[in-house]
């Protein structure tokens, strides 16, 4: 835990944390100078090591709180709490729209992270994904019954899928200039119903 980093006030916690998302979301992490940071932060860059170490300890600390306040929006918005899969998926992408609000850069910055192949974090990175976002880490959860899908179907496949297509569209939210939450929101509910007439058992 990083407690002279927690002990400031949440206004200039948040200050860091976005300028730290936005130069890493919009960079490879070895592209990603520190000095940008603390700019876009409007701080010096002394006083951020001084929080994080160095580049890797900001990098991997922004990856951790990621991951921490997704699963806690996504806890929030009730999505586990009885419904279908299609639910879970329509509540889910709506917690990270939510998050957005707050750290506009943060999608984005999951993504490129994702995907980053820097020997400096890959690794770390890479165990995290699998303890937080593998298909294992959300099954029990998601309460696949076969009997109300289509006979034969490949329930992890289809989890995959709809959970790919779920971050594509948050990479379009990340890349659009004026973010419309509203328009997206409606676009995704239409991709929820597609699905959902696709994959379930159709009765009689």
């Amino acid at each position: 835990m990083n407690e002279k980093f927690f002990s400031l006030p949440e206004e200039r916690q948040r200050a860091m944390l976005n300028a730290g998302y936005r130069v890493f979301a919009h960079n490879s992490y070895k592209k990603s100078p520190m000095s940008e940071i603390a700019d876009a932060a409007g701080i010096s860059k002394a006083l951020l090591f001084h929080y994080f170490g160095n580049k890797k300890g900001l990098y991997l600390f922004l990856w951790e709180h990621c991951a921490q306040v997704t699963l806690q929006k996504i806890e929030e918005s009730g999505c586990y709490d009885g419904g279908d899969v299609f639910e879970i998926m329509r509540l889910a992408l709506r917690a990270k729209m939510e998050i957005m609000r707050s750290y506009p850069d943060i999608g984005l910055f999951a993504i490129k992270a994702y995907y980053e192949k820097d020997p400096a974090v890959v690794h770390e990175i890479q165990a995290s994904i699998v303890k937080y976002g593998s298909f294992g880490a959300h099954a029990p959860r998601l309460r696949l019954d076969p009997e109300q899908f289509v006979p034969g179907l490949d329930l992890q496949l289809m989890y995959q899928d709809m959970y790919w297509a779920s971050e594509g569209f948050i990479w379009e939210l990340s890349q659009a200039g004026d973010v419309d939450i509203d328009r997206f929101e409606r676009e995704y509910d239409a991709m929820i119903d597609f699905w959902r007439s696709v994959y379930m058992r159709k009765e009689g």
